[in-house]
């Protein structure tokens, strides 16, 4: 008798257990659902078609431009940058003369050309500097500007890639780009 009890009793208490961790599981799950949710609405990607069509990587793309504009197509910066991926009147006539694309500058606000244009800018530079980081300060700070640094041994080791950057906006600006690369890669690969 005392032995059917005390089944019972364990059979009983196995049971709540159990249930209880079926339980946490599903609150786990649910709480991971509103988090991607959650992460999906601070991190969207949006124009999909331009963004795949660019050639460049999707997660640096969206990273850029949420740190340039945060998807303000009508964002217009103090130094004069238009559009999401905040590019200069003067660096998309750059751009389109090296990359033989028609330069509009009435254009440049819009959505598509100014992604097109943002990429071509970005792809640029990653290939002139071959290190995503420095890339990223010239497209923040300016490419000279890069340059100049990348000549000083305070700031590059090896006059390649940036070990310091001294400007605090484009540091933090490097760092955020990054990261939020680093978030649309997880969430939405």
């Amino acid at each position: 008798m005392r032995a059917r009890v005390l089944h019972n009793i364990i059979y009983m208490n196995a049971r709540s257990v159990l249930r209880a961790a079926m339980l946490a599981t599903a609150l786990f799950a649910l709480f991971l659902l509103l988090i991607f949710a959650a992460v999906r609405v601070r991190f969207p990607r949006p124009y999909a078609e331009a963004v795949r069509t660019s050639g460049t990587e999707p997660a640096l793309v969206y990273a850029v431009i949420k740190a340039e504009s945060a998807f303000e197509e009508g964002a217009v910066s103090r130094a004069g940058a238009v559009g999401l991926m905040q590019i200069k009147p003067s660096t998309a006539d750059f751009i389109c003369r090296e990359r033989g694309i028609p330069f509009e500058p009435e254009q440049l606000s819009e959505p598509n050309y100014n992604i097109r244009l943002g990429c071509e800018y970005l792809e640029y530079l990653l290939a002139r500097f071959g290190d995503l980081r420095t890339a990223l300060a010239a497209y923040n700070a300016g490419e000279g500007r890069v340059t100049q640094w990348l000549r000083d041994p305070a700031c590059s080791r090896d006059g390649r890639r940036l070990h310091s950057i001294p400007f605090a906006e484009t540091r933090a600006y490097t760092k955020k780009v990054l990261l939020f690369r680093k978030i649309y890669l997880f969430f939405y690969a």
